[in-house]
């Protein structure tokens, strides 16, 4: 196997530090009992002990657990469904050019303007109903937006790695369009939905910039309150915070690259 060059391995591992040094250094003072300063006294959970009676910090959490959750269930069930539909529907060349065009652009779209755009199209819809004010439906439908997309490309590359022959041979043996969905086609996507959903569930975790354009007073996530509380000072509570929030994204993106790798 060819070696790479001693140059671009030093300016990897240099990029590689520089890149984790600060997420350290939270996680480090995570657990530093002085409350002030940079200097390491003693090794403590009570920072993280005090996170736990923090009745903000506990319903910023719930919002976020919730926003997640269900925003991942209902954009996991959609991109299935249009994964399967741009995959295995005979549509035109041109066609599917331009619906693969539209399904990447939430992808490469910045959050920013994503989240403008939201603004917009729910100010609109209040003068339809007051159930689009600032708040947690909101919130709930700008990130079922922006993770079709990612759900739908993952399982949509799980599906051309399965390729058409073991469909081809249910249906030589007379199954059911249900029977061929239900049987074959679903447990066979089931690790690319998996990863999507985990991917999707990531993704809404660690979001502030659409959150932050639709939530109303009582729906604050982790991501507003962090923001909101570093603009404050930054204490040892917000670096525990900060660790167990990229403690469960690195887990979760571990867990979403091993189930796209899994064949």
């Amino acid at each position: 196997m060819r070696r790479m060059h001693p140059v671009i391995t030093s300016l990897a591992l240099a990029t590689m530090f520089f890149l984790y040094l600060p997420l350290a250094g939270v996680a480090v003072f995570s657990v530093n009992s002085a409350r002030y300063g940079f200097v390491f006294q003693e090794f403590t959970f009570h920072w993280y002990a005090k996170l736990f009676t923090n009745q903000v910090v506990l319903e910023a959490a719930w919002n976020t657990l919730l926003l997640a959750m269900v925003s991942t269930i209902a954009a996991t069930v959609i991109g299935t469904i249009l994964a399967i539909g741009l995959a295995r529907f005979p549509w035109g060349k041109k066609l599917e050019t331009v619906l693969d065009v539209i399904l990447h652009i939430p992808v490469v779209t910045p959050d920013i303007i994503l989240a403008a755009a939201l603004v917009v199209a729910f100010g609109l819809l209040q003068y339809v109903s007051s159930l689009f004010e600032p708040g947690m439906v909101n919130m709930i439908l700008g990130h079922i937006t922006f993770e079709i997309s990612f759900v739908t490309l993952v399982v949509r590359s799980r599906l051309v790695a399965i390729g058409r022959d073991v469909e081809e041979a249910a249906r030589d043996l007379f199954a059911s369009n249900w029977y061929l969905l239900r049987h074959v086609i679903l447990p066979l996507l089931l690790p690319g939905i998996v990863a999507g959903a985990m991917l999707a569930f990531t993704l809404s975790l660690d979001d502030f910039v659409i959150s932050f354009f639709t939530f109303g007073p009582s729906s604050q996530t982790l991501p507003i309150y962090i923001f909101g509380a570093v603009r404050r000072g930054v204490t040892p509570e917000i670096h525990a915070l900060s660790t167990l929030v990229i403690l469960i994204t690195v887990i979760l993106v571990v867990g979403t690259e091993r189930l796209t790798r899994k064949k």
